[in-house]
């Protein structure tokens, strides 16, 4: 059987020739058609896309804030510990060992968190310190490149 070329019964007077898509899953529509239809499909995508993007962020944002009161608590709660167990070193120093001399533990007692308290931040600042913080690996392969480069030009 030869192939048929289409005779004017086969066109449809709305819709040319060039302009229709015969193929799989186009059901002779026209391009215009198969275009508008995947403009509408993009455009739902994306709005759909945004949505779950919004639910998506809506819950991690109340995560996050479940997470941070849980620390917040829990810090307080450490704090409130950490005080309860100075008190406890001052009523032991004074009772027993300073003759209910209860001011003179809590000095001492305050002496010593003092003394803890500037040992943590004198290392605290020894870490963060420029010297510590800059790239020295980076720096020095740098210094090396820059060396390199005057070498090349002379």
């Amino acid at each position: 059987m030869a192939s048929r070329h289409p005779g004017p019964a086969d066109l449809r007077v709305d819709t040319p020739v060039s302009a229709r898509v015969d193929g799989p899953g186009t059901d002779g529509r026209s391009l215009s058609a198969l275009l508008k239809d995947f403009a509408e499909g993009g455009a739902d995508l994306v709005r759909h896309e945004f949505r779950l993007a919004k639910t998506e962020a809506g819950t991690l944002g109340r995560h996050l804030g479940t997470g941070s009161a849980a620390v917040a608590v829990g810090g307080v709660l450490g704090l409130v510990g950490a005080l309860t167990l100075v008190t406890g070193l001052i009523m032991l120093a004074g009772d027993q060992w300073l003759r209910d001399r209860y001011w003179l533990a809590a000095l001492i007692v305050t002496a010593l968190a003092g003394i803890a308290a500037a040992v943590f931040v004198k290392r605290g600042l020894a870490v963060l310190s420029p010297a510590h913080l800059a790239p020295s690996q980076t720096v020095a392969t740098l210094q090396e490149d820059k060396e390199w480069l005057k070498q090349q030009r002379t």
